[in-house]
């Protein structure tokens, strides 16, 4: 059997609407920030709970507006965790300011209890990245946040839909950023973002800062950028935004299946760990991994496509060297970086391939003992 981890090809297996959509709007020139994007803007913003979103060209670029439009710049610090994917971090990096890490917790998200003491003159924004779709501890870090004045950033980029206590990740911040890559729960076909955020003034920001700062066709109010959500992307997240419920539930769904059957495995295999009060949405499925490397090449020798996320945390790669990081600096980032592994657990398998994939794991712990 051969489980696959990207479920693109079944997600687009029938796609003449999206196609007759697009040709609708081949036929109407509505190509930049056209009809489509607003009512994406509106749909996504209703979904998650929050006045305003507005669309950007990626998850990464949603990441560097929302910082320049709190005022972040050169001479700041931003906290966040080095166990995440590279745009956490680089979107700090690009807009001039330092990006300032914080160990994570048993959860992949930045430890709650360490971030007081990375506060600094200058922290400009604490930056938690809700990885794997498990949110970070939102509660905690805003009370944080409020009590010492500094603003924040939720990297929602993986977790469209998870909460606490009822609460929609994505609410807490200052501004929430979503990516909208193929791989995403909620994707489109390419590169696409959005921002959400409770403010009408930094909506507004967010506004001119994607479209070169301009105000109307003549008018530069301030220098921007060039990254609006484009109309062809936007009439495909239409098609599917309608589905982001069900990714959600089928993923959840999934993810239980593989506790299940791997709970057992406890000498071996961590499961996420499941907190009453949280929603967790599964972008990836991970557990920490006894023997991780073999692990993995078993199961892709058995037709199981594993993934890890990610080998090297952000402060032992090159890009950072300048930051002046070592091993041992984040011990808790780096043992999990050495042991996690992303098994399949998206809303296209059936059944028998997740039940495959538990008895290849479970064959390799027993083959191995």
């Amino acid at each position: 059997m051969q489980v696959q981890y990207s479920y693109l090809p079944q997600q687009f297996a029938d796609v003449d609407s999206i196609l007759s959509d697009i040709g609708d709007l081949a036929r109407s020139g509505d190509f930049t920030l056209g009809a489509a994007v607003t009512e994406f803007e509106e749909s996504f913003a209703e979904l998650c709970g929050l006045p305003h979103a507005v669309g950007v060209g990626s998850g990464t670029d949603a990441l560097i507006l929302s910082l320049k439009a709190i005022g972040v710049g050169h001479g700041d610090e931003v906290i966040t965790s080095p166990n995440t994917f590279v745009a956490t971090v680089g979107a700090i990096a690009m807009t001039g300011a330092k990006p300032v890490f914080v160990d994570n917790d048993d959860d992949y998200t930045i430890d709650l209890n360490q971030i007081e003491d990375a506060i600094t003159s200058k922290t400009a924004a604490i930056m938690p990245v809700h990885l794997t779709g498990s949110p970070a501890d939102m509660p905690g870090i805003a009370e944080i946040a409020q009590r010492r004045g500094v603003p924040v950033i939720e990297d929602a980029a993986q977790a469209i839909l998870a909460s606490i206590d009822g609460q929609p990740v994505g609410t807490w911040g200052e501004t929430a950023c979503f990516s909208l890559h193929p791989l995403k729960n909620l994707n489109v076909w390419g590169d696409g973002g959005v921002v959400l955020t409770r403010s009408a003034k930094i909506r507004d920001k967010l506004r001119l800062l994607r479209n070169h700062g301009l105000a109307n066709r003549d008018e530069v109010v301030s220098f921007g950028h060039n990254s609006r959500l484009d109309s062809l992307q936007a009439v495909v997240a239409n098609r599917l935004i309608g589905q982001a419920g069900w990714i959600t539930d089928q993923r959840i769904a999934n993810a239980r299946r593989l506790d299940e059957g791997l709970a057992s495995l406890g000498e071996y295999i961590r499961i996420p760990r499941r907190r009453p009060n949280i929603k967790q949405v599964f972008h990836t499925y991970v557990v920490r991994a006894s023997d991780r490397n073999a692990l993995v090449d078993h199961l892709h020798a058995n037709g199981v496509e594993a993934k890890v996320h990610y080998p090297i945390p952000l402060h032992l790669q090159k890009a950072a060297e300048y930051l002046g990081h070592k091993r041992g600096d984040f011990p808790k980032c780096e043992a999990d970086c050495d042991t996690i592994v992303s098994l399949p657990a998206h809303q296209h398998l059936a059944t028998e391939e997740i039940d495959y994939v538990i008895r290849q794991v479970r064959r390799f712990y027993q083959e191995s003992a």
